[in-house]
Protein backbone atom coordinates (compact mmCIF):
# COMPACT_ATOMS: atom_id res chain seq x y z
CA UNK A 1 0.00 0.00 0.00
CA UNK A 2 0.97 3.28 -1.03
CA UNK A 3 1.29 6.38 1.63
CA UNK A 4 0.24 9.50 -0.08
CA UNK A 5 0.94 13.22 1.42
CA UNK A 6 -1.94 15.55 2.19
CA UNK A 7 -0.84 19.46 1.80
CA UNK A 8 -3.86 20.37 4.00
CA UNK A 9 -2.62 18.37 6.71
CA UNK A 10 0.76 20.59 7.02
CA UNK A 11 -0.28 23.42 7.34
CA UNK A 12 -2.81 23.16 10.01
CA UNK A 13 0.46 21.34 11.77
CA UNK A 14 2.21 24.60 11.06
CA UNK A 15 -0.72 26.98 12.37
CA UNK A 16 -0.98 24.47 15.64
CA UNK A 17 3.07 25.57 16.12
CA UNK A 18 3.03 29.17 15.97
CA UNK A 19 0.02 29.27 18.49
CA UNK A 20 1.50 27.46 20.58
CA UNK A 21 4.51 28.89 20.60
CA UNK A 22 2.71 32.22 20.83
CA UNK A 23 0.99 31.09 24.26
CA UNK A 24 4.42 30.34 25.58
CA UNK A 25 5.99 33.83 24.86
CA UNK A 26 2.97 35.57 26.30
CA UNK A 27 3.25 33.42 29.42
CA UNK A 28 6.61 34.25 29.44
CA UNK A 29 6.05 37.48 29.38
CA UNK A 30 3.28 37.74 31.84
CA UNK A 31 5.92 35.76 34.33
CA UNK A 32 8.70 37.96 33.74
CA UNK A 33 6.45 41.08 34.40
CA UNK A 34 4.74 39.89 37.29
CA UNK A 35 7.94 39.21 38.77
CA UNK A 36 9.49 42.75 37.83
CA UNK A 37 6.57 43.76 39.35
CA UNK A 38 6.31 42.32 42.56
CA UNK A 39 9.94 42.15 43.34
CA UNK A 40 10.14 45.51 44.92
CA UNK A 41 6.89 44.94 46.81
CA UNK A 42 8.84 41.29 48.38
CA UNK A 43 11.85 42.62 48.99
CA UNK A 44 10.34 45.30 51.23
CA UNK A 45 8.17 42.90 53.00
CA UNK A 46 11.29 40.97 53.73
CA UNK A 47 12.83 44.27 54.57
CA UNK A 48 9.94 44.71 56.95
CA UNK A 49 9.53 41.73 58.34
CA UNK A 50 13.33 41.63 59.38
CA UNK A 51 13.04 44.56 60.53
CA UNK A 52 10.07 43.93 62.95
CA UNK A 53 11.99 40.53 64.21
CA UNK A 54 14.92 42.54 65.05
CA UNK A 55 13.17 45.04 67.15
CA UNK A 56 10.67 42.97 68.68
CA UNK A 57 14.59 40.66 69.61
CA UNK A 58 15.80 44.16 70.91
CA UNK A 59 12.88 44.83 72.87
CA UNK A 60 12.72 41.47 74.53
CA UNK A 61 16.59 41.87 75.29
CA UNK A 62 15.35 45.46 76.91
CA UNK A 63 12.90 43.50 78.61
CA UNK A 64 15.05 40.95 80.29
CA UNK A 65 17.91 43.47 81.16
CA UNK A 66 15.57 45.60 82.95
CA UNK A 67 13.79 42.38 85.07
CA UNK A 68 15.55 43.31 88.63
CA UNK A 69 18.11 40.60 90.02
CA UNK A 70 18.16 39.74 93.98
CA UNK A 71 21.61 39.30 95.60
CA UNK A 72 21.14 37.50 98.44
CA UNK A 73 23.90 36.10 101.23
CA UNK A 74 23.41 33.79 104.23
CA UNK A 75 26.02 34.16 107.05
CA UNK A 76 27.08 32.46 110.47
CA UNK A 77 29.24 34.27 112.09
CA UNK A 78 29.99 32.03 114.64
CA UNK A 79 28.65 33.00 118.51
CA UNK A 80 32.81 32.76 119.53
CA UNK A 81 32.82 29.35 121.38
CA UNK A 82 32.06 25.76 121.45
CA UNK A 83 29.14 25.45 124.13
CA UNK A 84 29.79 21.43 124.14
CA UNK A 85 31.99 21.34 127.24
CA UNK A 86 29.68 23.17 129.44
CA UNK A 87 26.46 21.33 128.12
CA UNK A 88 28.23 18.16 128.82
CA UNK A 89 30.10 19.34 132.20
CA UNK A 90 29.47 16.57 134.68
CA UNK A 91 28.43 19.02 138.03
CA UNK A 92 27.92 22.39 138.61
CA UNK A 93 31.29 23.54 139.86
CA UNK A 94 32.71 21.94 136.65
CA UNK A 95 29.51 23.88 134.69
CA UNK A 96 31.08 27.54 136.08
CA UNK A 97 34.92 26.25 134.77
CA UNK A 98 33.29 25.90 131.55
CA UNK A 99 31.36 28.88 131.35
CA UNK A 100 34.73 30.66 132.59
CA UNK A 101 35.93 29.21 129.28
CA UNK A 102 33.56 30.20 127.09
CA UNK A 103 33.93 33.74 128.23
CA UNK A 104 37.67 33.51 127.61
CA UNK A 105 37.22 31.81 124.36
CA UNK A 106 35.09 34.62 122.91
CA UNK A 107 37.96 36.92 123.89
CA UNK A 108 40.57 35.19 122.46
CA UNK A 109 38.30 35.09 119.13
CA UNK A 110 37.90 38.15 119.11
CA UNK A 111 34.71 39.33 117.33
CA UNK A 112 36.28 43.24 116.93
CA UNK A 113 38.83 41.80 114.53
CA UNK A 114 36.39 39.11 112.85
CA UNK A 115 33.86 41.83 112.22
CA UNK A 116 36.80 43.52 109.93
CA UNK A 117 36.69 40.18 107.79
CA UNK A 118 32.65 39.51 108.01
CA UNK A 119 32.23 43.48 106.69
CA UNK A 120 35.12 42.83 103.26
CA UNK A 121 33.36 39.84 102.41
CA UNK A 122 29.73 40.98 102.72
CA UNK A 123 30.83 44.61 100.82
CA UNK A 124 32.67 42.63 98.33
CA UNK A 125 29.28 40.50 97.07
CA UNK A 126 27.33 43.84 98.14
CA UNK A 127 24.38 41.58 98.64
CA UNK A 128 20.40 43.19 98.58
CA UNK A 129 19.84 41.05 101.31
CA UNK A 130 21.47 39.17 104.23
CA UNK A 131 20.60 36.63 106.99
CA UNK A 132 23.10 36.87 110.05
CA UNK A 133 22.78 33.85 112.26
CA UNK A 134 24.69 33.46 115.61
CA UNK A 135 24.56 36.82 116.14
CA UNK A 136 25.60 36.59 119.80
CA UNK A 137 24.81 39.19 122.78
CA UNK A 138 27.35 38.07 125.68
CA UNK A 139 26.53 40.20 129.12
CA UNK A 140 27.91 40.15 132.18
CA UNK A 141 26.01 40.75 135.57
CA UNK A 142 26.94 40.09 139.49
CA UNK A 143 27.16 36.32 140.51
CA UNK A 144 23.71 34.78 140.98
CA UNK A 145 23.58 31.27 141.56
CA UNK A 146 19.95 30.55 141.34
CA UNK A 147 19.17 32.55 137.91
CA UNK A 148 19.59 29.36 135.93
CA UNK A 149 16.82 28.04 138.02
CA UNK A 150 14.71 30.55 138.01
CA UNK A 151 15.26 32.62 134.50
CA UNK A 152 15.60 35.40 136.50
CA UNK A 153 18.44 36.60 134.19
CA UNK A 154 20.44 40.13 135.22
CA UNK A 155 23.15 40.31 133.78
CA UNK A 156 23.65 43.78 131.73
CA UNK A 157 26.73 44.94 131.04
CA UNK A 158 27.34 44.28 127.14
CA UNK A 159 30.45 41.98 127.21
CA UNK A 160 30.33 42.00 123.16
CA UNK A 161 27.70 42.73 120.71
CA UNK A 162 28.21 40.66 117.65
CA UNK A 163 25.42 42.91 116.01
CA UNK A 164 26.27 46.51 116.97
CA UNK A 165 30.00 45.72 115.86
CA UNK A 166 29.68 44.16 112.68
CA UNK A 167 26.80 47.47 111.82
CA UNK A 168 30.02 49.71 112.82
CA UNK A 169 32.22 48.11 109.75
CA UNK A 170 29.63 48.05 107.36
CA UNK A 171 28.62 51.26 108.29
CA UNK A 172 31.88 52.82 108.36
CA UNK A 173 32.42 56.29 106.49
CA UNK A 174 28.87 55.38 105.10
CA UNK A 175 25.52 54.31 105.48
CA UNK A 176 25.38 50.78 103.30
CA UNK A 177 23.44 48.67 105.79
CA UNK A 178 20.45 48.52 107.85
CA UNK A 179 18.54 46.36 110.25
CA UNK A 180 15.04 45.05 109.17
CA UNK A 181 14.30 42.92 111.86
CA UNK A 182 15.72 40.78 114.72
CA UNK A 183 14.74 37.47 116.52
CA UNK A 184 15.89 36.09 119.53
CA UNK A 185 16.75 32.76 119.96
CA UNK A 186 18.59 31.25 123.08
CA UNK A 187 18.97 33.34 126.22
CA UNK A 188 20.60 31.44 129.14
CA UNK A 189 22.66 33.12 131.88
CA UNK A 190 24.35 31.38 134.47
CA UNK A 191 27.70 31.60 137.18
CA UNK A 192 31.05 31.85 135.69
CA UNK A 193 34.55 31.05 136.59
CA UNK A 194 35.78 33.75 134.69
CA UNK A 195 39.35 34.72 136.46
CA UNK A 196 40.08 31.45 136.11
CA UNK A 197 40.85 31.64 139.75
CA UNK A 198 38.62 28.96 141.81
CA UNK A 199 38.99 30.62 144.84
CA UNK A 200 36.88 33.64 143.91
CA UNK A 201 33.41 33.70 144.24
CA UNK A 202 31.17 30.69 145.35
CA UNK A 203 31.20 27.78 143.81
CA UNK A 204 34.37 30.12 141.83
CA UNK A 205 31.96 32.37 139.98
CA UNK A 206 32.80 35.93 140.67
CA UNK A 207 30.34 36.84 137.54
CA UNK A 208 27.41 35.87 135.71
CA UNK A 209 27.63 35.18 132.28
CA UNK A 210 24.73 35.64 129.75
CA UNK A 211 24.66 34.49 126.21
CA UNK A 212 21.50 35.98 123.95
CA UNK A 213 21.61 34.43 119.92
CA UNK A 214 19.83 36.20 117.87
CA UNK A 215 18.88 35.63 114.04
CA UNK A 216 18.74 38.72 111.60
CA UNK A 217 17.77 40.15 108.58
CA UNK A 218 19.58 42.93 107.03
CA UNK A 219 19.21 45.52 103.54
CA UNK A 220 21.18 47.03 101.46
CA UNK A 221 20.36 50.78 101.67
CA UNK A 222 20.08 52.12 98.27
CA UNK A 223 19.07 49.35 96.47
CA UNK A 224 15.34 50.39 96.29
CA UNK A 225 14.23 47.18 98.73
CA UNK A 226 10.94 48.14 100.48
CA UNK A 227 10.02 46.07 103.15
CA UNK A 228 6.15 45.64 102.66
CA UNK A 229 5.86 43.95 106.73
CA UNK A 230 8.28 41.70 108.90
CA UNK A 231 7.52 38.48 110.91
CA UNK A 232 9.21 35.96 113.53
CA UNK A 233 8.87 33.31 116.19
CA UNK A 234 10.41 30.54 117.82
CA UNK A 235 10.32 26.45 116.84
CA UNK A 236 7.38 24.63 119.03
CA UNK A 237 10.20 21.64 118.91
CA UNK A 238 13.65 22.33 120.71
CA UNK A 239 16.08 21.24 122.28
CA UNK A 240 16.20 20.88 125.95
CA UNK A 241 19.32 19.42 127.91
CA UNK A 242 19.69 19.28 131.46
CA UNK A 243 22.86 20.66 132.22
CA UNK A 244 24.00 19.53 135.51
CA UNK A 245 20.46 19.08 136.89
CA UNK A 246 18.97 22.22 135.08
CA UNK A 247 17.01 21.88 132.38
CA UNK A 248 17.64 24.56 129.86
CA UNK A 249 15.17 25.36 126.61
CA UNK A 250 17.52 26.07 123.65
CA UNK A 251 14.62 28.44 121.63
CA UNK A 252 15.42 28.64 117.48
CA UNK A 253 13.41 30.20 115.08
CA UNK A 254 13.15 32.28 112.01
CA UNK A 255 12.29 35.86 111.05
CA UNK A 256 11.08 37.48 108.07
CA UNK A 257 10.29 40.33 105.49
CA UNK A 258 8.35 40.61 102.65
CA UNK A 259 10.09 42.71 100.15
CA UNK A 260 9.87 44.39 96.95
CA UNK A 261 12.63 45.95 94.72
CA UNK A 262 11.59 48.45 92.26
CA UNK A 263 9.30 46.64 89.76
CA UNK A 264 10.05 43.55 90.32
CA UNK A 265 7.44 41.13 91.99
CA UNK A 266 7.48 41.01 95.86
CA UNK A 267 9.19 38.13 97.33
CA UNK A 268 9.45 36.86 101.25
CA UNK A 269 13.12 36.85 102.58
CA UNK A 270 13.43 34.36 105.37
CA UNK A 271 16.06 33.33 107.33
CA UNK A 272 16.43 30.37 109.73
CA UNK A 273 18.98 28.51 112.14
CA UNK A 274 18.08 25.07 112.85
CA UNK A 275 19.18 22.75 116.09
CA UNK A 276 22.98 22.10 115.90
CA UNK A 277 22.55 19.96 119.03
CA UNK A 278 20.49 16.79 120.17
CA UNK A 279 19.02 14.16 117.88
CA UNK A 280 18.37 15.51 114.51
CA UNK A 281 14.56 14.46 114.74
CA UNK A 282 14.08 17.85 115.83
CA UNK A 283 15.87 20.01 113.22
CA UNK A 284 13.84 17.49 111.38
CA UNK A 285 10.93 19.22 112.72
CA UNK A 286 12.18 22.85 113.06
CA UNK A 287 12.38 22.37 108.92
CA UNK A 288 8.84 20.75 108.54
CA UNK A 289 7.52 24.19 110.90
CA UNK A 290 8.85 26.33 108.23
CA UNK A 291 7.13 24.62 105.13
CA UNK A 292 4.08 23.48 107.50
CA UNK A 293 0.44 25.57 107.18
CA UNK A 294 0.96 28.99 108.39
CA UNK A 295 4.44 28.36 108.36
CA UNK A 296 7.28 31.05 106.55
CA UNK A 297 7.61 29.12 103.62
CA UNK A 298 4.17 28.54 102.79
CA UNK A 299 2.89 32.11 100.21
CA UNK A 300 0.38 32.30 97.89
CA UNK A 301 1.31 34.37 94.88
CA UNK A 302 4.32 35.11 95.59
CA UNK A 303 7.86 33.69 96.12
CA UNK A 304 9.98 32.56 99.55
CA UNK A 305 13.67 32.96 99.58
CA UNK A 306 14.87 30.51 102.58
CA UNK A 307 18.74 31.30 103.79
CA UNK A 308 20.18 29.96 106.56
CA UNK A 309 22.46 27.65 108.43
CA UNK A 310 20.29 24.12 108.19
CA UNK A 311 22.64 21.47 110.12
CA UNK A 312 21.48 19.26 107.18
CA UNK A 313 22.74 18.45 104.10
CA UNK A 314 21.07 15.63 100.98
CA UNK A 315 24.94 14.28 100.38
CA UNK A 316 27.56 15.99 102.44
CA UNK A 317 26.25 14.66 105.51
CA UNK A 318 25.47 11.17 107.02
CA UNK A 319 22.46 9.32 108.24
CA UNK A 320 19.63 10.95 109.78
CA UNK A 321 21.64 14.65 109.78
CA UNK A 322 19.98 14.29 106.03
CA UNK A 323 16.59 14.62 107.28
CA UNK A 324 16.40 18.28 108.15
CA UNK A 325 17.22 18.99 104.48
CA UNK A 326 15.29 16.49 102.84
CA UNK A 327 11.80 17.48 104.41
CA UNK A 328 12.29 20.83 103.11
CA UNK A 329 12.63 18.99 99.60
CA UNK A 330 10.17 16.68 100.03
CA UNK A 331 7.81 20.16 100.57
CA UNK A 332 9.08 21.19 97.05
CA UNK A 333 11.73 23.80 97.95
CA UNK A 334 15.05 23.72 95.80
CA UNK A 335 18.70 24.60 96.42
CA UNK A 336 19.90 28.10 95.20
CA UNK A 337 23.65 28.29 96.49
CA UNK A 338 25.99 26.03 95.84
CA UNK A 339 28.91 23.35 97.28
CA UNK A 340 31.54 24.08 94.87
CA UNK A 341 33.37 24.42 96.86
CA UNK A 342 32.03 23.62 100.47
CA UNK A 343 31.56 25.82 103.35
CA UNK A 344 31.46 24.01 106.39
CA UNK A 345 33.17 23.85 108.92
CA UNK A 346 36.53 25.06 110.80
CA UNK A 347 37.60 22.49 113.48
CA UNK A 348 38.48 24.15 115.94
CA UNK A 349 36.52 26.26 118.43
CA UNK A 350 39.42 28.83 118.12
CA UNK A 351 39.97 30.50 114.69
CA UNK A 352 43.31 31.98 115.08
CA UNK A 353 44.93 31.70 112.10
CA UNK A 354 46.94 28.98 113.52
CA UNK A 355 44.31 26.98 113.68
CA UNK A 356 41.79 24.96 110.99
CA UNK A 357 42.50 24.94 107.63
CA UNK A 358 41.02 25.01 104.68
CA UNK A 359 40.78 21.47 103.66
CA UNK A 360 38.07 21.26 107.39
CA UNK A 361 35.65 22.71 104.76
CA UNK A 362 34.22 19.77 103.81
CA UNK A 363 30.65 19.84 103.90
CA UNK A 364 27.75 21.87 103.08
CA UNK A 365 25.03 23.27 105.49
CA UNK A 366 24.68 26.81 104.47
CA UNK A 367 21.92 26.79 102.22
CA UNK A 368 20.07 29.14 99.80
CA UNK A 369 16.59 27.74 98.74
CA UNK A 370 13.15 28.97 97.40
CA UNK A 371 9.51 27.67 97.36
CA UNK A 372 7.95 28.01 93.51
CA UNK A 373 11.02 26.82 91.59
CA UNK A 374 9.22 27.82 88.07
CA UNK A 375 9.75 31.40 89.53
CA UNK A 376 12.73 32.13 90.26
CA UNK A 377 16.05 31.28 88.91
CA UNK A 378 19.37 31.19 89.81
CA UNK A 379 22.07 33.38 87.62
CA UNK A 380 25.09 32.18 89.46
CA UNK A 381 26.23 31.70 93.59
CA UNK A 382 29.67 31.81 95.13
CA UNK A 383 31.26 30.86 98.68
CA UNK A 384 33.30 33.47 100.81
CA UNK A 385 35.42 33.56 103.69
CA UNK A 386 37.38 30.32 103.36
CA UNK A 387 40.90 31.90 104.33
CA UNK A 388 42.09 33.66 107.19
CA UNK A 389 42.13 37.78 107.27
CA UNK A 390 43.40 39.99 109.60
CA UNK A 391 45.05 36.97 111.95
CA UNK A 392 41.53 35.02 112.38
CA UNK A 393 39.37 32.84 110.46
CA UNK A 394 35.75 34.92 109.62
CA UNK A 395 33.59 32.57 111.05
CA UNK A 396 33.99 28.63 111.39
CA UNK A 397 31.71 28.89 108.70
CA UNK A 398 31.94 30.02 105.05
CA UNK A 399 29.35 32.56 103.36
CA UNK A 400 27.11 31.47 100.75
CA UNK A 401 25.72 34.02 98.09
CA UNK A 402 23.40 33.83 95.33
CA UNK A 403 21.82 36.27 92.49
CA UNK A 404 18.31 35.50 91.77
CA UNK A 405 15.64 36.63 89.51
CA UNK A 406 12.47 36.74 90.68
CA UNK A 407 10.23 36.22 87.66
CA UNK A 408 6.49 37.42 87.32
CA UNK A 409 3.68 35.38 87.84
CA UNK A 410 2.14 33.93 84.73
Amino acid sequence: MFLTRNPGAGIASRRLSLIFAALVLTFAAAFAFTTIAASPADASHHKNSKQAKKKAKKKKKKAKKKQQTHKVMTRNLYLGTDLTPAIEAPGFPEFIAENGQLLRNVDTNDFATRSKGLSDEILSKSPDLIGLQEVALWRTGPTDLQAPLTGDYTASTVHVDFLDQLMDRLNKDKKRYQIVRVQQEFDFEAPADYDDNPATGPLGGEINGRLTMRDAILKKVGAGIQVKSTAGGNFETIYQPVVSGVPINVDRGWVSANVKVGKAPRFRFVNTHLEAFGDPTIREAQAEELVAKGGPMVTEDQPAILVGDLNSDDDTVKGDDRLAYNALKAAGLKDRGTQDPMSCCIKSSILTDNFGAKADFDHYIDHIMTNKKNRVKKLNASVTGRTPANGFWNSDHAGVFSKLRVKPKN
